[in-house]
């Protein structure tokens, strides 16, 4: 079984890795043996760090995901002509806006929708073009819990998250004959810096941990094991799932 879950030899671009969730999908995918390509706004010095201790091979591209498609065809095609190969994409880099909907501005909107959504499929057609060449090829989008639900103050991450879902069985039915798998995965409430207004607020974090049957709020390793799983070939019949990894909160 262990040669199921092995990525060795494998490149994996994974966005917004400098932190939080990212950083963790990073390392674990690293820990199972593949090299890292970190994009994203800020520098990833502690993922290096942290990538590296594996073994494993690192490399930063700075990226603006509020951009064109062009350069998420350029991330790509760096990241791919690092090591003349790119089998794994990650779309984790995202964006949040809190405000009562009737008071969300137009730039607010469009920067939220283009991050969480806009970017990823230009990413994703740039990598899938590489990936239709090698015949192989995973693509990993990070939804959310407001992929099944509304949310609260939040209109723009919702519809952005909830078109993530769609997006990725559309791309799913088009890719899979190209021997890609896309998938993705919907975190449910873990502590990261977007949530940390919703964990300071006295009244929403103790309703969030009441409904939540694990007891807990989720750490970022707690994704550790789905990432590798949609990464590796133990999902090669695997095709446009949306896995929660949630502690049971849609069960509720």
């Amino acid at each position: 079984m262990p040669y199921l879950f092995n990525l060795s030899g494998q490149v994996a671009l994974v966005t917004g890795a400098n932190t939080g969730l990212g950083q963790a999908i990073a390392v674990a995918l690293a820990t199972a043996g593949a090299d890292i390509v970190a994009a994203g706004r800020s520098a990833a010095d502690d993922t290096a760090a942290r990538v590296t201790a594996t073994g494993r091979r690192f490399l930063f591209l700075q990226a603006d995901f509020a951009a064109d498609g062009a350069a998420m065809r350029q991330m790509a095609d760096a990241a791919h002509a690092w090591q003349g190969r790119l089998d794994i994409l990650v779309n984790n880099a995202g964006a949040i806006h809190r405000a009562d909907s009737l008071d969300v501005s137009e730039e607010d909107w469009d920067r939220v929708v283009d991050t969480n959504l806009k970017a990823p499929f230009f990413l994703s057609q740039a990598a899938a073009r590489h990936m239709a060449g090698q015949g192989s090829g995973k693509i990993i989008n990070i939804a959310s819990m407001l992929s099944f639900q509304g949310g609260l103050r939040v209109p723009a991450y919702a519809a952005s998250k909830s078109a993530i879902a769609g997006l990725t069985r559309a791309l799913a039915n088009e890719w899979a004959a190209c021997g890609i798998n896309v998938n993705a995965l919907a975190p449910g409430y873990f502590e990261t810096n977007n949530t940390a207004p919703l964990r300071d607020d006295p009244q929403r974090a103790p309703a969030i941990l009441a409904r939540i049957p694990a007891g807990r709020w989720g750490q970022p390793s707690d994704l550790a094991g789905a990432a590798v799983f949609l990464a590796s070939r133990a999902s090669d019949y695997v095709h446009g799932i949306v896995l929660p990894v949630d502690g049971g909160w849609l069960a509720r």
